[in-house]
C-alpha cells in the first residue's frame, strides 16, 4: 500500500463511476442469473461485508429473503436450492471467500461479484459479475468498495423487476458530486482533518441505511494512516458511544439522515462535542461538507465516504 496511489486511485472515481454508468447503460449485468432466485446470500469480508449488509437489509425490505454473511462464519445459511450466493471479493483471492464457497450447502447458484477477472474466485464460482473499477495503485479498497454497493444496487433493481435508469443517473450523479468533493477539497480538507483528527481517535455515526459508510470510512483511517476509528449506527450511538463524550476528547464525524440524530445532539451540543457534518446540517456542527445532490440518498450512499477517505489521503501522506 501506498499513500500517492491511494490518493489517484481516489481521483479516479469520477470517471470510473461515469464508465460504470455507460455499462450499466448497456445491459443488466445481472442477467446471468436465468432465473429469480428465492433466497440471496451476500458473503464477504471486510468493506466488501459492509456493502453487502446494507444491500441485504435493502433486498429484505423489499420483500427479497436475503441475508449478508461474514464469509469466515461457520454458520452459513443452508437454503437448498433456489438459493442464490454472491461471493463479493475485489481481488478474488480473499481466503476466507473463497473458502465460503466450498462449504455452502445445498447446491445454490454462485456468482463471484470481483474486480478481478479470472481470479481464482471466478473459477470457483457458476457466473461472475465483474464491478470494473479498474486497479487501485494505492492497495487499498477505494473504488471497488464503490463499485460493490453500486452492483449490489443493481441486483436489487434485477431481483425488483426494475430498470437500470435510475441507477445509471444516480452513478452519473454520484461522479459529479465525487467531483466536486475532490476540486474543492483544498477549501475544506484542512480544516475537517484537524477536527477529526483527535487524541483518542475518530468517530463516525451514519443512519442504519448506510452504516456501510460510516464502517468504510472508519477502516480508511484505521488502515492507511494507521488511526484509532470506531463507526457506530445513528440510532446505537446513545446505547454505546455516548459514553466516551464526557470524558474523552471526542471527534464526531456525523453522516446526518437519520430518525435518531437528536439522539446523537442531545449530547455532543451540552458537552461541546467537536462534530463534522458531511451531506447535510446538523446542529453545533463545527464544520459542515456539502455537496451536489447530497439530498438524495443513494447519492449519499456511493458518495459520502470520499470525505473520509481525503482525510485519510491526508493524514497518511503526513504520517
Amino acid at each position: 500500500m501506498n499513500p500517492s496511489g491511494f490518493l489517484a486511485d481516489l481521483y479516479r472515481k469520477p470517471a470510473a463511476l461515469t464508465s460504470l454508468a455507460a455499462l450499466l447503460r448497456q445491459g443488466d449485468p445481472w442477467s446471468v442469473l436465468e432465473e429469480r432466485p428465492a433466497r440471496v446470500v451476500l458473503l464477504g469480508m471486510g468493506s466488501s461485508m459492509y456493502a453487502a449488509a446494507v444491500a441485504a437489509a435493502r433486498l429484505r425490505a423489499r420483500g427479497v429473503v436475503a441475508v449478508a454473511e461474514l464469509a469466515s462464519s461457520d454458520l452459513l445459511p443452508d437454503w437448498g436450492p433456489g438459493t442464490l450466493a454472491v461471493a463479493i471479493s475485489a481481488s478474488g483471492a480473499s481466503k476466507e471467500t473463497l473458502d465460503s464457497v466450498d462449504r455452502l450447502r445445498g447446491r445454490p447458484r454462485t456468482v463471484a461479484l470481483t474486480n478481478t477477472p479470472a481470479s481464482a474466485l471466478t473459477r470457483r464460482c457458476d457466473e461472475v459479475v465483474l464491478m470494473g473499477a479498474g486497479p487501485e495503485d494505492g492497495g487499498v479498497a477505494c473504488r471497488s468498495y464503490q463499485h460493490t454497493l453500486a452492483l449490489l444496487l443493481a441486483l436489487e433493481a434485477h431481483l425488483s423487476h426494475e430498470p437500470l435508469d435510475g441507477l445509471v443517473s444516480t452513478l452519473e450523479r454520484t461522479a459529479e458530486a465525487s467531483a466536486h468533493l475532490l476540486r474543492t477539497s483544498g477549501e475544506w480538507l484542512e480544516a475537517v482533518t484537524e477536527l477529526l483528527d483527535g487524541p483518542a481517535g475518530t468517530h463516525i455515526a451514519a443512519p442504519a441505511r448506510r452504516l456501510s459508510s460510516a464502517q468504510q470510512s472508519a477502516l480508511m483511517l484505521r488502515e492507511g494512516p494507521r488511526r484509532s476509528a470506531v463507526a457506530c449506527e445513528a440510532g446505537d450511538w446513545a446505547h454505546v458511544d455516548v459514553y466516551l463524550t464526557k470524558n474523552t476528547d471526542y471527534r464526531l464525524l456525523v453522516l446526518p439522515g437519520s430518525p435518531w440524530d437528536r439522539g446523537i445532539v442531545e449530547w455532543t451540543g451540552p458537552r461541546d462535542t467537536t462534530v463534522v457534518s458531511v451531506g447535510g446540517a446538523f446542529p453545533d456542527a463545527r464544520y459542515t461538507v456539502r455537496y451536489p445532490y447530497d439530498d438524495d440518498d443513494d447519492v449519499r450512499l456511493l458518495a459520502e465516504v470520499l470525505v473520509a477517505e481525503l482525510v485519510a489521503a491526508r493524514l497518511w501522506a503526513t504520517t
